[in-house]
């Protein structure tokens, strides 16, 4: 299974799964010519994708989803609340492109399997992945307001994991957002801290060199540098040593992670 997060941010997110016999875009939140480069960058051409796999529907998520689907005739996988909002904001789409992919199922898509599962955010019915391709898994988790046992326990055993980081908590709290804002990315249903993530990362993580890409990190309220010390203080507190136990990768709003295989 190889696999590169082509865009992360609070300006856009898209993701990149495949195999031998297929790939998949988690969400395509960026245009599709940013979308098309940014695949050309790690070597794949567009036209060799087989679906897109959709979280929710914030634009940040679903700007290029409907521009993909038509230029390259794929498939959309989306629950049905999420069909519910996207029909607005994507354009047409052919009825036999239009699949569902509903919270805690389990589909296979040729040689890779997809377990969904629901998270905790302010849209219509939002869901993250797991990836499984013979031994291998990979977790993406992104847009969670709080990290649930139940989450856990569904990415728990990941060979690598797309885990948000999206702010520090003090940088959001100084920042010049609306208090109405502010509240929101740090409620329940918001987006979680740099310090959430390493605590969640604690409970599923076990220490078998797994790579964590850290992601959805805010333009405003974070640093790449910032996440990633944080997170690495937060697990070596625990007993992890970073770069032996873990090893933490960064994502990146502009371009995409180089292309690697599990």
């Amino acid at each position: 299974m190889r696999f590169s997060v082509l865009a992360s941010g609070s300006t856009g997110n898209a993701i990149y799964v495949a195999t031998d016999r297929v790939s998949v875009l988690i969400d395509v939140g960026i245009t599709g010519k940013q979308a098309e480069a940014a695949l050309q960058t790690i070597g794949v051409n567009p036209g060799d994708l087989s679906a897109i796999l959709v979280t929710h529907e914030h634009v940040d998520h679903i700007k290029g989803v409907g521009v993909m689907a038509r230029r390259y005739g794929l498939p959309i996988y989306a629950n049905a609340k999420t069909w519910g909002e996207l029909d607005s904001q994507i354009g047409t789409i052919k009825e036999e492109q239009r699949r569902l992919f509903a919270v805690g199922e389990k589909q296979e898509l040729e040689d890779l399997g997809i377990e969904s599962f629901g998270i905790s955010h302010d849209a219509a019915e939002p869901m993250g992945f797991c990836f499984y391709h013979g031994s291998k898994k990979l977790s993406v988790a992104t847009d969670l307001g709080y990290v649930s046992d139940k989450i856990k326990e569904t990415i728990r055993g990941a060979d690598a994991y797309v885990f948000e980081s999206n702010h520090d908590v003090e940088l959001l709290r100084m920042s010049g957002y609306p208090w109405s804002i502010k509240k929101r990315i740090l409620s329940d249903v918001g987006h979680l801290s740099n310090e959430s993530a390493g605590e969640a990362l604690i409970d599923c993580l076990g220490g078998g060199a797994e790579r964590v890409y850290l992601a959805h990190l805010s333009k405003e309220n974070n640093m790449i540098d910032l996440a990633r010390l944080t997170v690495k203080g937060i697990l070596e507190e625990k007993g992890l040593v970073v770069g032996d136990d873990v090893h933490l990768r960064d994502t990146y709003p502009d371009r995409p992670t180089k292309l690697e295989e599990l």
